[in-house]
């Protein structure tokens, strides 16, 4: 009796249990990399990307837990609709250009204290991922946080 119990203890332990899940949804104007990075996030393959038109749900899987995150379009006729996709969320990446110029970096700016501000986004934890740090014009994180998105 005590070598089955041993035996089911050490081979039959069941599934794993299940990781939690996390709702998150992810803005930034058109072309910040949205996609991209959710592509990449999930080891798809990132050629061909094209701009989202409306909104796109992935699930990321990380080691401890899983996160669905809900890609909503930068476009300017979509962005008018972000706060309709905002309920349920648990938290927010926002993804902006860091690349880009000054003028859509206020625009990014405007969008991003829209979004703190707004009443299903303002008690969430939020990440701001500065992204193409890899093009020559990037702004440091250090810039972007100093200088081109300071919180009003």
């Amino acid at each position: 009796c005590s070598i089955i119990k041993c035996f089911r203890t050490l081979c039959c332990k069941g599934p794993p249990p299940p990781r939690p899940e996390y709702d998150v949804v992810c803005i930034g104007l058109t072309g910040a990399g949205k996609t991209s990075l959710l592509s990449r996030l999930c080891s798809e393959a990132s050629d061909g990307i094209v701009p989202t038109t409306g909104f796109s749900i992935k699930a990321v899987p990380f080691p401890n837990a899983i996160l669905n995150v809900k890609e909503l379009g930068g476009a300017d006729n979509i962005k008018k609709y972000w706060s309709r996709y905002y309920q349920g969320s648990q938290g927010v990446v926002f993804v902006l250009d860091s690349a880009s110029s000054d003028e859509d970096l206020e625009a990014a700016r405007n969008e991003l204290h829209s979004a703190l501000q707004h009443p299903q986004l303002c008690t969430l934890p939020f990440l701001i991922l500065a992204n193409h740090q890899d093009k020559p014009a990037a702004r440091t994180p250090n810039q972007v946080m100093t200088e081109s998105i300071p919180l009003r």
